[in-house]
């Protein structure tokens, strides 16, 4: 099934879904590490790597909320309680703000770098939108950025939980339709 139904997502909404998930699971764990971890001369190496994927992140938002406009979003199973829906809307809501917010935002940071971050994993050249080499004003999207990643790994964190619990605990289809185009 391609496009989306009212009952199940369509396999490009299920790709962009775990696509997206994985890159921003990378994202994470890579910033955590380079900013951590790293060795001090191999940093900036690291930091175009971590831009460079954050680009193609930011292309991937925008291919999958297009999608989600352009097709129905499956409805919630019957039996899930009004303040689980809620909850969904949001965390999803939720989610979609600090994802986009948080590749902005280093997008911003890139065009604070010494040298600025310009290119995606492709090699495309991206636009900065924003340039200040000064270093005070580096600090605070470098701030500005963490934030919002760790603020978007607790959401995520919810999220799965939230997913395994329907699938596991309530034993609905929430989780096995986002992981498999079920044909109706």
């Amino acid at each position: 099934m391609t496009r989306n139904s009212t009952t199940n997502w369509g396999w490009p909404a299920i790709a962009l879904h775990w696509l997206g998930a994985a890159l921003i699971i990378f994202l994470l764990a890579h910033g955590w590490w380079m900013t951590h971890m790293a060795p001090r001369p191999e940093r900036i190496g690291n930091y175009d790597w971590h831009a460079a994927a954050g680009y193609d992140l930011l292309i991937l938002l925008v291919a999958r909320l297009l999608w989600r406009w352009m097709n129905p979003v499956p409805a919630l199973p019957g039996d899930v309680a009004l303040w689980e829906r809620y909850a969904a809307h949001v965390s999803h809501a939720g989610l979609y703000v600090l994802m986009f917010a948080t590749t902005l935002v280093g997008w911003a940071l890139a065009g604070t770098m010494r040298t600025p971050l310009q290119h995606d994993l492709f090699g495309i050249k991206v636009p900065l939108f924003y340039v200040n080499p000064d270093r005070s004003v580096h600090e605070m999207w470098e701030d500005g950025h963490r934030v919002l990643a760790y603020v978007l790994l607790a959401l995520v964190v919810v999220h799965t939980a939230a997913a395994l619990y329907h699938h596991f605990i309530k034993r609905d289809t929430v989780l096995k339709r986002m992981v498999v185009a079920i044909k109706t």
